[in-house]
Protein backbone atom coordinates (compact mmCIF):
# COMPACT_ATOMS: atom_id res chain seq x y z
CA UNK A 1 0.00 0.00 0.00
CA UNK A 2 1.31 3.65 -0.48
CA UNK A 3 1.65 5.80 2.27
CA UNK A 4 0.20 9.18 2.84
CA UNK A 5 2.93 11.53 2.79
CA UNK A 6 2.63 14.62 4.17
CA UNK A 7 4.90 17.42 3.93
CA UNK A 8 6.37 20.01 6.91
CA UNK A 9 10.13 20.65 8.20
CA UNK A 10 11.15 19.44 11.62
CA UNK A 11 15.19 20.56 12.17
CA UNK A 12 17.55 19.92 9.93
CA UNK A 13 16.45 16.08 8.64
CA UNK A 14 13.94 15.04 6.02
CA UNK A 15 10.48 14.92 7.10
CA UNK A 16 7.38 14.24 4.13
CA UNK A 17 7.79 14.49 0.68
CA UNK A 18 11.26 15.29 1.34
CA UNK A 19 12.03 11.75 2.40
CA UNK A 20 15.03 9.91 0.50
CA UNK A 21 14.58 6.39 -0.41
CA UNK A 22 17.19 4.92 1.64
CA UNK A 23 18.11 5.46 4.93
CA UNK A 24 21.18 4.21 7.28
CA UNK A 25 21.08 1.41 9.17
CA UNK A 26 22.79 -0.86 11.59
CA UNK A 27 22.59 -4.54 10.67
CA UNK A 28 23.30 -8.06 12.13
CA UNK A 29 25.61 -10.47 10.73
CA UNK A 30 26.88 -13.26 12.78
CA UNK A 31 26.67 -12.77 16.56
CA UNK A 32 28.50 -9.29 17.30
CA UNK A 33 28.72 -8.48 13.40
CA UNK A 34 26.58 -5.39 13.11
CA UNK A 35 27.18 -3.00 9.64
CA UNK A 36 26.43 -0.07 8.62
CA UNK A 37 24.76 -0.26 5.61
CA UNK A 38 21.99 1.78 3.06
CA UNK A 39 18.74 0.05 3.60
CA UNK A 40 15.23 0.86 1.63
CA UNK A 41 13.03 3.37 3.57
CA UNK A 42 10.16 1.17 5.25
CA UNK A 43 6.64 1.87 4.00
CA UNK A 44 4.06 2.26 6.46
CA UNK A 45 0.87 0.42 6.27
CA UNK A 46 -2.72 0.59 7.56
CA UNK A 47 -2.67 2.02 11.27
CA UNK A 48 1.25 2.17 10.78
CA UNK A 49 3.41 5.34 10.56
CA UNK A 50 6.87 6.04 9.31
CA UNK A 51 8.99 7.54 13.25
CA UNK A 52 11.96 9.55 11.80
CA UNK A 53 14.38 7.99 14.71
CA UNK A 54 15.69 10.83 16.74
CA UNK A 55 17.28 8.98 19.75
CA UNK A 56 17.57 5.20 20.79
CA UNK A 57 18.77 4.00 24.29
CA UNK A 58 20.35 0.76 24.62
CA UNK A 59 19.14 -1.96 26.63
CA UNK A 60 20.81 -4.90 28.38
CA UNK A 61 18.20 -6.90 26.32
CA UNK A 62 19.73 -5.21 23.10
CA UNK A 63 23.24 -7.08 24.63
CA UNK A 64 21.73 -10.59 24.87
CA UNK A 65 20.41 -10.22 21.21
CA UNK A 66 23.78 -9.62 19.72
CA UNK A 67 25.61 -12.23 21.28
CA UNK A 68 22.70 -14.89 21.51
CA UNK A 69 20.20 -14.06 19.30
CA UNK A 70 17.18 -14.35 22.06
CA UNK A 71 14.67 -13.53 22.95
CA UNK A 72 14.66 -12.06 19.08
CA UNK A 73 13.10 -14.26 16.58
CA UNK A 74 13.01 -13.41 12.96
CA UNK A 75 11.40 -15.81 10.37
CA UNK A 76 11.26 -18.44 12.95
CA UNK A 77 14.20 -18.36 13.68
CA UNK A 78 17.83 -16.40 15.05
CA UNK A 79 18.29 -13.13 13.96
CA UNK A 80 21.48 -13.43 12.90
CA UNK A 81 22.25 -13.03 9.27
CA UNK A 82 18.52 -11.71 7.94
CA UNK A 83 19.45 -8.10 7.32
CA UNK A 84 17.46 -7.51 10.54
CA UNK A 85 18.17 -3.62 12.64
CA UNK A 86 18.26 -4.87 16.44
CA UNK A 87 17.30 -1.58 19.18
CA UNK A 88 13.88 -1.14 20.51
CA UNK A 89 13.82 2.07 23.13
CA UNK A 90 13.71 4.46 20.71
CA UNK A 91 11.22 7.85 20.00
CA UNK A 92 11.22 10.56 17.14
CA UNK A 93 9.45 12.24 14.85
CA UNK A 94 5.92 11.07 12.84
CA UNK A 95 7.22 11.50 9.06
CA UNK A 96 5.04 9.72 7.20
CA UNK A 97 1.60 8.12 7.69
CA UNK A 98 -0.45 4.80 6.78
CA UNK A 99 -3.29 4.73 5.22
CA UNK A 100 -6.39 5.93 7.48
CA UNK A 101 -4.22 7.25 10.25
CA UNK A 102 -5.63 10.42 11.38
CA UNK A 103 -4.63 9.28 15.35
CA UNK A 104 -1.47 11.68 14.66
CA UNK A 105 0.24 14.24 12.31
CA UNK A 106 3.47 14.64 10.48
CA UNK A 107 5.77 16.86 12.65
CA UNK A 108 4.61 15.14 15.89
CA UNK A 109 7.17 13.91 18.40
CA UNK A 110 6.54 10.28 19.77
CA UNK A 111 7.86 7.80 22.08
CA UNK A 112 7.39 3.84 21.13
CA UNK A 113 6.70 0.72 22.99
CA UNK A 114 7.93 -2.33 21.84
CA UNK A 115 4.91 -4.76 21.31
CA UNK A 116 2.15 -4.16 19.10
CA UNK A 117 1.38 -8.30 19.29
CA UNK A 118 -0.47 -10.02 16.50
CA UNK A 119 -3.97 -8.67 17.46
CA UNK A 120 -5.83 -11.73 17.06
CA UNK A 121 -4.49 -14.80 19.24
CA UNK A 122 -6.00 -15.10 22.76
CA UNK A 123 -3.32 -12.88 24.56
CA UNK A 124 -3.91 -10.58 22.41
CA UNK A 125 -7.24 -10.26 22.52
CA UNK A 126 -6.80 -10.29 26.59
CA UNK A 127 -4.95 -7.06 26.53
CA UNK A 128 -1.86 -9.54 26.84
CA UNK A 129 0.17 -8.17 23.90
CA UNK A 130 3.70 -8.89 25.29
CA UNK A 131 2.45 -12.56 25.19
CA UNK A 132 1.24 -13.00 22.02
CA UNK A 133 1.09 -16.16 20.94
CA UNK A 134 2.62 -15.36 17.81
CA UNK A 135 5.46 -13.90 18.49
CA UNK A 136 7.86 -13.80 16.09
CA UNK A 137 5.79 -15.60 12.89
CA UNK A 138 5.58 -12.28 11.14
CA UNK A 139 7.35 -12.11 7.33
CA UNK A 140 8.15 -15.66 7.35
CA UNK A 141 5.99 -18.52 6.24
CA UNK A 142 3.21 -17.81 8.64
CA UNK A 143 2.66 -13.88 8.25
CA UNK A 144 0.54 -13.30 11.87
CA UNK A 145 1.00 -9.27 11.81
CA UNK A 146 2.96 -9.57 14.73
CA UNK A 147 4.98 -6.61 15.62
CA UNK A 148 7.75 -6.10 18.18
CA UNK A 149 10.32 -4.02 16.85
CA UNK A 150 13.62 -4.76 17.75
CA UNK A 151 12.56 -8.59 18.35
CA UNK A 152 10.69 -9.39 15.27
CA UNK A 153 10.52 -6.92 13.04
CA UNK A 154 13.52 -4.21 12.01
CA UNK A 155 13.78 -1.70 15.32
CA UNK A 156 15.51 1.55 16.14
CA UNK A 157 19.25 1.40 15.32
CA UNK A 158 18.46 3.16 12.07
CA UNK A 159 17.03 6.57 10.61
CA UNK A 160 13.56 5.47 10.75
CA UNK A 161 11.05 2.84 11.25
CA UNK A 162 7.67 1.87 10.82
CA UNK A 163 5.15 1.70 14.06
CA UNK A 164 1.48 0.16 14.81
CA UNK A 165 -0.21 3.50 15.85
CA UNK A 166 -1.08 1.38 18.91
CA UNK A 167 2.71 1.80 20.28
CA UNK A 168 3.14 5.25 20.75
CA UNK A 169 2.86 7.88 22.99
CA UNK A 170 3.29 11.66 22.28
CA UNK A 171 5.97 13.60 23.78
CA UNK A 172 5.59 16.87 25.74
CA UNK A 173 7.55 19.86 23.80
CA UNK A 174 9.71 20.32 27.14
CA UNK A 175 10.99 16.73 27.34
CA UNK A 176 14.25 15.83 25.98
CA UNK A 177 14.40 12.86 23.13
CA UNK A 178 17.34 11.31 25.93
CA UNK A 179 14.54 11.50 28.55
CA UNK A 180 11.67 10.14 25.96
CA UNK A 181 13.80 6.86 25.17
CA UNK A 182 13.56 6.03 29.06
CA UNK A 183 9.53 5.57 28.69
CA UNK A 184 9.96 2.03 27.82
CA UNK A 185 12.13 1.36 30.99
CA UNK A 186 9.52 3.55 33.20
CA UNK A 187 6.68 1.61 31.50
CA UNK A 188 8.54 -2.02 32.03
CA UNK A 189 8.54 -1.09 35.62
CA UNK A 190 5.12 -0.04 36.15
CA UNK A 191 3.68 -2.95 34.24
CA UNK A 192 5.42 -5.25 36.52
CA UNK A 193 4.50 -3.34 39.97
CA UNK A 194 0.77 -2.14 38.86
CA UNK A 195 -1.28 -4.55 35.98
CA UNK A 196 1.08 -7.64 36.91
CA UNK A 197 1.28 -6.86 40.53
CA UNK A 198 -1.45 -4.97 42.08
CA UNK A 199 0.61 -2.60 43.89
CA UNK A 200 -1.21 -0.78 46.62
CA UNK A 201 -0.39 2.49 47.92
CA UNK A 202 1.19 2.10 51.34
CA UNK A 203 2.63 -1.21 50.90
CA UNK A 204 6.49 -2.32 50.90
CA UNK A 205 8.44 -2.37 47.89
CA UNK A 206 12.14 -4.08 47.34
CA UNK A 207 13.74 -3.54 44.41
CA UNK A 208 16.94 -5.78 43.97
CA UNK A 209 19.67 -4.59 41.20
CA UNK A 210 20.56 -0.74 40.34
CA UNK A 211 19.98 -0.91 36.90
CA UNK A 212 18.22 0.71 34.68
CA UNK A 213 14.58 -0.99 35.24
CA UNK A 214 15.82 -1.38 39.23
CA UNK A 215 16.13 2.51 39.43
CA UNK A 216 13.36 3.57 37.41
CA UNK A 217 11.19 0.86 39.48
CA UNK A 218 12.21 2.87 42.60
CA UNK A 219 10.67 6.02 41.22
CA UNK A 220 7.51 4.38 40.09
CA UNK A 221 7.09 2.39 43.36
CA UNK A 222 7.71 6.17 45.06
CA UNK A 223 5.08 7.90 42.98
CA UNK A 224 2.68 5.04 43.42
CA UNK A 225 2.82 5.22 47.25
CA UNK A 226 4.51 2.25 48.10
CA UNK A 227 6.20 2.58 51.89
CA UNK A 228 8.66 2.02 52.43
CA UNK A 229 10.63 1.80 49.37
CA UNK A 230 14.05 -0.24 49.53
CA UNK A 231 16.56 -0.46 47.34
CA UNK A 232 19.25 -3.38 47.38
CA UNK A 233 22.55 -2.54 44.97
CA UNK A 234 26.59 -2.67 45.36
CA UNK A 235 27.39 0.18 43.03
CA UNK A 236 27.43 3.53 46.19
CA UNK A 237 26.96 5.95 42.78
CA UNK A 238 23.91 3.84 41.23
CA UNK A 239 23.13 3.79 45.17
CA UNK A 240 22.97 7.41 45.25
CA UNK A 241 20.61 7.60 42.18
CA UNK A 242 18.65 5.64 43.93
CA UNK A 243 18.06 7.99 47.08
CA UNK A 244 17.16 10.66 44.80
CA UNK A 245 14.69 8.73 42.73
CA UNK A 246 13.06 7.82 45.83
CA UNK A 247 14.48 5.00 47.86
CA UNK A 248 13.60 5.26 51.62
CA UNK A 249 16.21 2.80 52.64
CA UNK A 250 19.44 1.58 50.90
CA UNK A 251 21.41 -1.56 51.41
CA UNK A 252 24.48 -2.74 50.14
CA UNK A 253 24.66 -5.98 49.59
CA UNK A 254 28.29 -5.93 50.22
CA UNK A 255 28.35 -5.77 53.87
CA UNK A 256 24.95 -5.95 55.21
CA UNK A 257 22.87 -9.16 55.66
CA UNK A 258 20.03 -8.22 53.06
CA UNK A 259 17.34 -10.70 54.19
CA UNK A 260 17.89 -9.75 57.96
CA UNK A 261 17.66 -5.67 57.14
CA UNK A 262 14.66 -6.21 54.97
CA UNK A 263 12.82 -7.92 58.03
CA UNK A 264 14.23 -4.88 60.11
CA UNK A 265 12.66 -2.24 58.15
CA UNK A 266 9.33 -3.75 57.46
CA UNK A 267 8.77 -6.16 59.82
CA UNK A 268 7.36 -9.38 58.77
CA UNK A 269 8.93 -8.87 55.27
CA UNK A 270 8.09 -7.11 52.09
CA UNK A 271 5.51 -7.07 50.26
CA UNK A 272 6.79 -6.93 46.67
CA UNK A 273 10.28 -7.86 46.05
CA UNK A 274 11.09 -6.85 42.14
CA UNK A 275 14.30 -8.83 40.96
CA UNK A 276 16.09 -7.10 38.65
CA UNK A 277 19.54 -8.85 38.61
CA UNK A 278 18.51 -12.43 37.70
CA UNK A 279 20.88 -14.73 39.54
CA UNK A 280 20.30 -17.47 42.33
CA UNK A 281 21.39 -15.14 45.14
CA UNK A 282 18.91 -12.34 44.69
CA UNK A 283 16.49 -15.28 43.87
CA UNK A 284 16.52 -16.67 47.16
CA UNK A 285 17.01 -13.17 48.80
CA UNK A 286 13.70 -11.74 47.41
CA UNK A 287 11.86 -16.04 48.61
CA UNK A 288 13.01 -15.25 51.90
CA UNK A 289 12.75 -11.61 52.35
CA UNK A 290 8.73 -11.87 51.15
CA UNK A 291 5.92 -11.46 53.58
CA UNK A 292 3.44 -13.87 53.66
CA UNK A 293 0.75 -13.56 50.73
CA UNK A 294 3.59 -11.02 49.10
CA UNK A 295 4.72 -11.11 45.29
CA UNK A 296 7.63 -11.66 43.47
CA UNK A 297 8.42 -10.26 40.41
CA UNK A 298 11.10 -11.48 37.87
CA UNK A 299 12.28 -9.02 36.03
CA UNK A 300 15.92 -10.12 34.66
CA UNK A 301 16.62 -13.06 32.63
CA UNK A 302 18.75 -15.39 33.63
CA UNK A 303 21.70 -16.56 31.42
CA UNK A 304 21.20 -20.12 33.11
CA UNK A 305 18.57 -22.25 35.22
CA UNK A 306 18.42 -21.19 38.84
CA UNK A 307 17.51 -23.51 42.15
CA UNK A 308 15.45 -21.38 44.58
CA UNK A 309 13.49 -22.03 47.87
CA UNK A 310 10.13 -23.79 46.62
CA UNK A 311 8.98 -24.84 49.78
CA UNK A 312 9.65 -21.48 51.11
CA UNK A 313 7.67 -20.09 48.42
CA UNK A 314 4.79 -22.36 48.78
CA UNK A 315 4.10 -22.63 52.27
CA UNK A 316 4.08 -19.33 52.63
CA UNK A 317 1.73 -18.36 49.81
CA UNK A 318 4.31 -16.23 47.93
CA UNK A 319 3.19 -15.07 44.67
CA UNK A 320 5.93 -15.73 42.02
CA UNK A 321 5.72 -13.93 38.23
CA UNK A 322 7.59 -13.07 35.46
CA UNK A 323 7.50 -9.79 33.21
CA UNK A 324 8.12 -9.45 29.82
CA UNK A 325 7.96 -6.17 28.07
CA UNK A 326 5.85 -2.76 29.05
CA UNK A 327 1.98 -4.29 28.26
CA UNK A 328 -1.53 -2.74 29.00
CA UNK A 329 -0.23 0.63 27.77
CA UNK A 330 1.77 1.07 31.09
CA UNK A 331 3.89 3.36 28.62
CA UNK A 332 0.95 6.03 28.69
CA UNK A 333 0.65 6.00 32.18
CA UNK A 334 4.79 6.05 32.90
CA UNK A 335 5.06 9.03 30.36
CA UNK A 336 2.00 10.90 32.12
CA UNK A 337 4.22 10.31 35.91
CA UNK A 338 7.20 11.76 33.93
CA UNK A 339 5.70 14.37 32.39
CA UNK A 340 3.94 15.42 35.89
CA UNK A 341 7.91 15.56 37.32
CA UNK A 342 6.77 13.02 39.53
CA UNK A 343 10.31 11.53 38.58
CA UNK A 344 13.49 12.31 37.44
CA UNK A 345 14.14 9.29 34.63
CA UNK A 346 16.70 11.53 32.92
CA UNK A 347 18.90 10.91 36.07
CA UNK A 348 19.82 7.30 35.16
CA UNK A 349 21.08 8.94 31.38
CA UNK A 350 24.46 8.96 31.25
CA UNK A 351 25.69 8.86 27.78
CA UNK A 352 24.97 10.00 24.12
CA UNK A 353 26.73 8.90 21.04
CA UNK A 354 26.18 9.45 17.21
CA UNK A 355 24.71 6.95 15.30
CA UNK A 356 27.97 6.02 13.52
CA UNK A 357 29.29 5.61 16.81
CA UNK A 358 27.32 3.03 17.92
CA UNK A 359 29.34 0.23 18.30
CA UNK A 360 31.47 2.40 20.76
CA UNK A 361 28.42 2.88 22.38
CA UNK A 362 27.43 -0.46 22.96
CA UNK A 363 30.97 -1.07 24.62
CA UNK A 364 30.23 1.27 27.23
CA UNK A 365 26.81 -0.03 27.93
CA UNK A 366 28.36 -3.70 28.36
CA UNK A 367 31.32 -2.84 29.92
CA UNK A 368 30.00 0.01 32.18
CA UNK A 369 32.59 2.17 31.43
CA UNK A 370 32.99 5.69 33.04
CA UNK A 371 29.62 4.29 35.52
CA UNK A 372 27.28 4.03 32.14
CA UNK A 373 24.10 3.29 33.06
CA UNK A 374 21.84 4.00 29.87
CA UNK A 375 23.60 5.35 27.20
CA UNK A 376 21.62 7.34 23.92
CA UNK A 377 22.41 6.44 20.26
CA UNK A 378 21.06 10.35 18.67
CA UNK A 379 20.78 10.73 15.23
CA UNK A 380 20.27 14.99 15.51
CA UNK A 381 23.39 16.76 14.36
CA UNK A 382 26.46 17.46 15.70
CA UNK A 383 26.43 14.44 18.56
CA UNK A 384 30.34 14.21 19.50
CA UNK A 385 29.23 11.48 22.07
CA UNK A 386 30.43 10.86 25.67
CA UNK A 387 28.99 11.67 29.05
CA UNK A 388 26.01 13.97 29.69
CA UNK A 389 27.00 17.25 31.51
CA UNK A 390 26.11 17.10 34.90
Amino acid sequence: MESKILTTKTGSRAIGSELPETMRAWVLGGPEELTLIDKPMPTPGRAEVLVRIDAVAICATDLEILSYGTPALIEGGAPFNKNFTPGHEYMGTVAALGPGVDEFEVGDRVTVEIHAGCGQCKRCRMGMYTSCHNYGLNYGDRDKGHRANGFTTDGGFAEYAVNNINTMIRVPDAMSDEEATLVVTAGTSMYGLTELGGLVAGESVVVIGPGPIGLLAVAVAKALGASPVILVGTRESRNEIGRQLGADHVIDARSEDVVARVKELTGKGADYVVDCAGVETTVNQAVHMTNRGGRICLAAFPKSAVSFDLGALAVNNIYLYGIRGEGKSATHRAMAFMEAGRFDASLVHTHTFALEDLPTALKYARERIDDAIKVVVSNQPGITGGAKEK
